[in-house]
């Protein structure tokens, strides 16, 4: 959970086009039918047929703009990780001015975020362990979430505000890889599953625990 996006620089485009233009109607209209279609039924039970007419277009035209339907749902993964790296900003940078608020602040802003398009963060899930293309495109998201989280866990470490202990990337991999969970639970209604009005608390509350020993760590 961190905007780490610069580091990695612009996503690469999943179509069959080289430089599709982002502002591209009839791609964004084929983006929207997946998404309104995801919320409907399972990914595995809907048909390229299904997505050119949601978009108001032919089955040829559709293969235009995409390969696949897979290349769809990654199009998708990578346009909703990418606004939550927009929305993070520059939280992190800002950490040492309040740790327990802007901690919450980037835990909230990418509930926002992936709550907003739960659909699509429910179908990759519910693919990845088929999908090679997904599975490889979360976990090099997550990668660069890990990083991050472990640069902040370093710093805070450094400027005496949390205690030396487990190896930081190690507890940057617990802690993002239990928000993935609690918020797959969540959002699927998959329980036990934390209720969505207490889920940003009860995550931060943890990552407190577990970083600062405290839930009220020290500002600078």
């Amino acid at each position: 959970m961190t905007p780490a996006r610069t580091a990695t620089g612009t996503s690469t485009p999943r179509g069959r086009r080289a430089a599709r233009s982002a502002g591209d109607d009839r791609e964004l209209a084929i983006l929207a039918s997946a998404e309104r279609l995801l919320r409907q039924r399972a990914f595995a039970d809907i048909s390229i047929d299904d997505l050119a007419r949601g978009a108001g277009i032919s089955r040829p035209t559709f293969y235009f703009y995409f390969p696949s339907k897979d290349a769809v749902l990654l199009t998708l993964l990578d346009r909703v990780t990418e606004e939550a790296d927009a929305a993070a900003g520059d939280v992190l940078d800002r950490l040492a001015e309040d740790p327990r608020a802007r901690w919450r602040e980037l835990i909230d802003r990418f509930h926002e975020t992936f709550g907003a398009h739960r659909a699509v963060v429910l179908a990759c899930a519910q693919v990845r362990g088929t999908n090679a293309e997904v599975r490889q495109l979360w976990a090099a998201v997550l990668e660069r979430w890990v990083h991050a989280i472990e640069t902040a866990i370093g710093a805070e470490r450094r400027r005496g505000a949390a205690p030396d202990g487990l190896p930081a990337r190690d507890l940057a991999i617990a802690l993002n890889s239990m928000n993935e969970r609690v918020w797959y639970a969540t959002f699927a209604g998959d329980g036990p599953a934390v209720a969505e009005r207490d889920v940003v608390d009860v995550l931060l509350d943890v990552w407190l625990a577990a970083i600062y020993r405290s839930s009220t760590p020290p500002p600078a």
